[in-house]
């Protein structure tokens, strides 16, 4: 005999991930990944200016940019600043998509935030996704749902809660 819950698809069965809990676990992960990501990148930059001449001369003598710059002191300093600043993005956006799309491809399917807060991201099936799967989901979060927060907000109003990444990547966010 089967019972009702058999009958059901698994898709009816699930509760999905509401937009303020989401909100909550995003919260948490931004302080996880954000502190220490601001201070590497101090630290890179520190390293960057650490060796320039003309960095040190800014500090002692603000005039000094306006006043005594050279050209070549000028260029060096351009260039620290921007080699510092091409290192930065490059190792944020490494941890950042180790942070996210792994641990959303994990056996724990969802970062600290969620796990703290009872929720994981499957696929439309119920199943794990690929880390592939992951880094698209990820790559369109970071990209289009930060859009006037659009695709955020799109979540409040979906069937399943779906923000635009999840619709993208074709995921779901469900309570454990």
């Amino acid at each position: 005999m089967e019972t009702s819950l058999e009958k059901q698809p698994y898709e009816s069965a699930k509760e999905y991930g509401g937009f303020w809990l989401r909100f909550a676990a995003y919260l948490i992960d931004s302080i996880i990944v954000g502190i220490p990501l601001t201070i590497l990148s101090i630290v890179i930059f520190m390293i960057f200016f650490g060796t320039s001449d003309a960095f040190n001369m800014m500090i002692s003598d603000p005039s000094y940019m306006e006043a005594e710059m050279t050209d070549a002191e000028a260029l060096a300093f351009m260039g620290s600043y921007f080699a510092a600043v091409g290192v930065t993005v490059l190792v944020n956006l490494v941890i950042a998509v180790a942070y996210f799309a792994g641990l959303h491809a994990s056996a724990w399917q969802g970062t600290v935030g969620k796990k703290l807060l009872g929720l994981k991201v499957t696929d439309l099936n119920g199943n794990r996704i690929s880390f592939w799967r992951a880094l698209g989901r990820y790559l369109a979060m970071a990209i289009l749902s930060g859009i006037f927060l659009i695709g955020y907000i799109i979540a409040a109003f979906t069937e399943k809660k779906q923000a635009l990444h999840d619709l993208i990547a074709s995921t779901v966010v469900v309570k454990k």
